[in-house]
């Protein structure tokens, strides 16, 4: 079963899920992240330039380079060549999450992101998925 990570009361969580990038890439461990075109874009000028000592290798999923490459951008699940660790930036559930195993959820501290990350929480927990969570403010590492 996949487990599932919210990391919630993010302040940034374009910048948090950098943090979180890196330290998938960090592990070792191959990187899915899903978002619409446009917050994708933005994510993948974040990865350049969040940290000026960090590179994180990142492509598209259409990249001829996605097989290869440890962070992996998306708009669809379909076709991606990991199934390691899926960060959602997305507003809904993920249709193909359960091929995953992790599943990372951000939730930030606007109104819109609390209503939506609070159905996501209710979609998984009614379904029987054991969920662990990380409030930030206490402790801001990623």
């Amino acid at each position: 079963m996949t487990r599932i990570d919210f990391h919630t009361n993010v302040g940034d969580p374009l910048l948090y899920a950098c943090r979180l990038a890196r330290k998938a890439y960090q592990a070792g461990q191959p990187l899915v992240v899903l978002a619409d075109p446009g917050r994708l874009r933005a994510f993948d000028e974040r990865l350049w330039t969040f940290s000026p000592l960090d590179f994180l290798p990142h492509c598209m999923a259409d990249s001829a380079l996605a097989e290869r490459t440890p962070i992996v951008l998306t708009a669809d699940l379909a076709r991606v060549p990991h199934h390691q660790i899926l960060l959602n930036l997305a507003p809904a559930v993920p249709a193909q999450f359960a091929r995953f195993e992790r599943l990372l959820e951000i939730v930030g501290t606007t109104e819109d992101e609390l209503g939506a990350g609070r159905e996501r929480y209710r979609f998984y927990r009614d379904r029987g998925y054991a969920l662990n969570n990380h409030k930030q403010g206490e402790n801001q590492g990623a």
